[in-house]
């Protein structure tokens, strides 16, 4: 049988991690890795993007296995056409906010308390000026619906190597937007290998700015792999998180070197289930 932890149970160390389910246990169909997740000792996870599948459904699959929703994104456009995100475009203001709502009705299906939302690509020729304050505005009503349902916003930085042209590419500049919108509902969601890429100090950054650092995401650099398997102190950051108390949850989104399951020694101290 699988063993499933309750919603409240939490690993014996800390931090708390979650699945991102978009990029971990691919080898499986969507719907299925939520067990996976599971019986791999997860107790919660997270989505990129749910919308493609009802969320009758995630929901079912999230009671069945005893796993919260901690995370998933806004409506990013069309992704397969290459869109990241629309909230810096001001002609998309009106899909933006369909999208807000769209978004909350699925986080309340699925019982998830924060969003994140991506910011977009640069066209060529650009105003940014025109373009940030789009998504300050943008930002201020997201922020201020979400809260209304009880949901925190969070918006993330993405490296210029592995996303050319996207707006958003650094934790001062994540922070000076959020001070411009002016929302105390608006948080950093800290992706540490896109930060390490980008020349940070991920360890320090998350120090100076816990209070506003609402989610973490890891994966190792280069390759975007396992934690180990490059560059980045993961255990030091592990251990740093533990020893702050950082009261989020840590994603763990990154792309396995080969099957998900080889690939989970890191996890070993941290999970919660095993399989009887």
């Amino acid at each position: 049988m699988v063993y499933k932890a309750a919603a409240s149970e939490l690993p014996s160390r800390m931090p708390r991690f979650a699945a991102n389910i978009s990029l971990l246990f691919t080898e499986h169909a969507f719907l299925d890795r939520f067990e996976q997740a599971a019986r791999a000792g997860f107790a919660a996870v997270e989505i990129q993007f749910p919308y493609e599948h009802p969320k009758e459904a995630i929901a079912e699959r999230l009671a069945r296995h005893g796993l919260r929703c901690v995370l998933h994104n806004l409506p990013p456009g069309d992704w397969e056409a290459g869109e990241r995100g629309i909230a810096i475009f001001s002609e998309r203001q009106s899909e933006f906010r369909d999208g807000v709502a769209r978004a909350i009705d699925y986080a309340g299906a699925l019982g998830c308390r924060q969003l994140n939302c991506l910011a977009g690509l640069v066209p060529a020729g650009a105003d940014r000026a025109r373009l940030h304050a789009t998504f300050v505005a943008n930002l201020a009503y997201a922020a201020a619906e979400l809260e209304r349902a009880g949901i925190r916003l969070l918006i993330e930085a993405i490296n210029t190597r592995d996303m050319p042209g996207f707006f958003l590419t650094g934790t001062a500049q994540a922070l000076d937007l959020i001070a411009a919108a002016g929302s105390a509902n608006l948080f950093v969601q800290y992706d540490a290998y896109h930060m390490h890429v980008m020349g940070e100090d991920v360890r320090a950054m998350i120090a100076a700015h816990r209070d506003r650092i609402a989610h973490v995401q890891i994966a190792d650099d280069p390759g975007r792999h396992e934690p180990g398997t490059g560059r980045i102190d993961c255990p030091g950051l592990f251990e740093q998180l533990d020893r702050i108390g950082f009261p989020g949850w840590v994603g763990a989104e990154y792309r396995p070197a080969a099957r998900t399951v080889d690939g989970l020694g890191w996890f070993a101290p941290y999970r919660v289930g095993s399989i009887g």
